[in-house]
């Protein structure tokens, strides 16, 4: 049973249970301050979850695709991935514990067939505020019962979920185990917040235990034997000053991994023997001549990088140096360094992620739709890291490590120089058995951006070389261009950056591809038109909060002080008239737009990777 066969059968599962079946969320998390990526099902729910009616009922399903960061460096052990799919389902106060577990197990039993015997399952171990929870061993011990296998429950686990209860388990005779520290689930610890106990499901792949992992083997043991393949969170209470409190409204939120789930149903060894990843192995080997079995650990973090950045970048991610473009761009700089490892050329990596959304497009169409940019920009990140790669990795080779360690000075080097983030660096530097001096590399990245504040401190403010009244009419006029990109383009478009001086402008923003003439020409005739109306540019200050409720442009994830100063072309704050555009600026600005007379675009052309400039004057 391949991975789609099984995602289709989970959805008609749960939808022939009353669920009705809802869209994914995009990638890159939106009104979440606390996240940067999507990284299960259940983050773009917390309203409802919370109480807020959700349009499409109280029981829903869906897939949804998910990242997260902080497994990148732990790709390449056969286990994990940074990108997944998630199978989910949930109920906003109708059913519990009873329907949930049951309804599951239906679903991997009698749907995908799995062996019951060789399912077991973990349960909240219980504290001094909450209970064990008997309400859920109670259930799944009839559920055992009523698949004709061992139904019981195991040591505890009250210490190092990691280390397991420190005996020797009958795994034939004990089939629940409860744990205190891997079977609470809370979305944080501020008073309010949700939490509960949830029930892990473990599928038995029938590995021999590694005693690196210590001298026992328990369901939660990092040995590899025991693969999770769900995880119900029953969300039961809230957080108050004392502890927990019951809620009247009991939700259920349930995430299982569909690439767990194909590897077990097809009695995979790992992850990476299963179809979710065969094409892209099959496709490298072809290239390289080298075997997957061979380099185990360099096809994976390939294979699974590809597909998280084509994904990334198809939901609206652009590679970049901060933030969300971090990560993209790292992964594709791990990819790359790995590819060289096989012997392979880099444009592999861009047939790969044309092999991604061809294999993918049916079930995540926005992939298609979004091809051009996903190539573009994967081709651009290849294009930059590749002349830098070979110096870097024969500097690294270069290095005489003291005491088995890099220096933080040859750390930097090779992260301004060659473009090898940290991460990249320390991964290599682990291979080798060596460590880096990270407190001298963090001196030096201080030292780093004080001399770039400084530089940034020459400047004039707003990017204005000077403030001659040639270079304040363009100054206006970037402010105009920026809110017709912003009409014409959409409101991704963010400025990244000008330079203004008497003869032109030069503006910076952000934008995916190259702009056609059409949309040049409409952003010229925006300009102009909003020239010929004669509006006046009015200066006014306010709180920063108050020129956000305006609809100010300006970095509100940075700290402004009480004050801001507004630049409004068309009407005030106060007035019921809609500007032409508003920014927080330090000006300086032209009374009237009158005064501008004519602008011209002379030059559209990409600055940086999903970064596009415009040149344009005055006439």
């Amino acid at each position: 049973m391949n991975s789609d066969e099984i995602r289709s059968k989970y959805i008609a599962h749960f939808v022939s249970k009353g669920h009705k079946e809802i869209s994914a969320a995009r990638l890159l998390a939106e009104n979440d301050p606390t996240l940067l990526f999507v990284n299960s099902g259940m983050f773009p729910l917390v309203p409802y979850l919370l109480g807020e009616k959700h349009p499409s009922g109280n029981r829903l399903v869906n897939y949804q695709r998910s990242f997260r960061t902080d497994d990148i460096e732990e790709v390449g052990d056969k286990r994990h991935t940074t990108f997944f799919e998630m199978l989910g389902n949930w109920s906003l106060g109708d059913y519990f514990k009873k329907d949930q577990l049951n309804w599951w197990y239906e679903f991997i039993v009698e749907e995908l067939k799995l062996d019951p015997a060789r399912i077991y399952q973990s349960v909240f171990a219980g504290n001094d505020l909450v209970s064990r929870d008997e309400e859920s061993i109670s259930v799944l011990q009839e559920i055992y019962k009523k698949y004709g296998v061992s139904d019981g429950v195991g040591p505890a686990t009250v210490g190092d979920g990691e280390k397991g209860p420190g005996e020797e388990i009958d795994f034939n005779k004990s089939r629940i185990f409860p744990y205190l520290d891997k079977n609470w689930w809370k979305r944080g610890d501020a008073v309010g917040e949700l939490g509960g106990p949830d029930s892990e499901t473990f599928y038995d792949t029938g590995k021999s235990h590694d005693p690196k992992f210590g001298k026992y083997c328990h369901v939660n043991c990092s040995c590899g034997r025991f693969i999770e393949i769900g995880n119900s969170v029953f969300m039961q209470y809230r957080k108050t000053v004392d502890g927990w409190e019951e809620l009247t409204q009991k939700n259920v939120d349930f995430g299982g991994g569909l690439e767990r789930l194909t590897m077990v149903c097809n009695q995979a060894p790992n992850l990476f023997k299963t179809d979710v990843f065969s094409s892209y192995v099959e496709f490298i080997e072809s290239k390289s001549g080298i075997k997957y079995d061979d380099i185990p650990s360099s096809y994976e973090i390939i294979t699974d990088h590809i597909r998280a950045v084509t994904f990334l970048i198809g939901d609206g991610g652009i590679p970049s140096n901060k933030d969300q473009g971090y990560f993209i761009r790292r992964l594709i700089r791990r990819g790359l360094v790995h590819l060289n490892k096989v012997g392979v050329n880099f444009d592999v990596f861009i047939d790969l992620s044309r092999l991604v959304i061809k294999k993918m497009s049916a079930v995540y169409p926005q992939l298609t739709k979004n091809e051009e940019t996903i190539v573009s920009l994967i081709s651009e990140e290849v294009q930059k890291f590749s002349r830098t790669l070979d110096k870097g990795v024969k500097y690294f080779n270069d290095i005489k490590p003291v005491n088995n360690s890099i220096s933080g000075q040859d750390a930097f080097n090779l992260l301004t120089t060659y473009g090898f983030p940290i991460e990249l660096t320390r991964e290599m530097a682990k291979d080798k058995g060596w460590n880096i001096d990270e407190k001298e590399f963090a001196e030096k990245i201080i030292q780093h951006k004080d001399l770039s504040r400084q530089g940034a401190d020459q400047k004039f403010k707003s990017g204005l070389a000077d403030t001659a009244e040639a270079t304040i009419k363009l100054h206006t006029a970037t402010h105009m261009l920026h809110q017709a990109l912003r009409q014409v383009l959409g409101e991704h478009v963010q400025q990244k950056g000008s330079n203004i001086t008497p003869e032109r402008l030069r503006f910076d923003f952000s934008h995916p591809q190259k702009m056609t003439e059409l949309e040049i020409k409409q952003v010229e005739n925006i300009v102009n038109e909003n020239i010929v109306k004669k509006l006046p540019v009015y200066c006014e200050e306010t709180s920063p909060e108050d020129a956000k409720n305006h609809g100010a442009i300006g970095l509100f994830d940075k700290k402004y002080g009480e004050k801001v100063t507004v630049y409004s072309i068309g009407a005030t704050l106060n007035s019921k008239e809609k500007p032409y555009s508003r920014e927080i600026c330090t000006g300086p600005h032209v009374k009237n737009t009158e005064e501008l007379v004519k602008f011209k675009i002379i030059k559209e052309e990409a600055c940086s990777s999903g970064i596009r400039r415009i040149k344009a004057i005055l006439v």
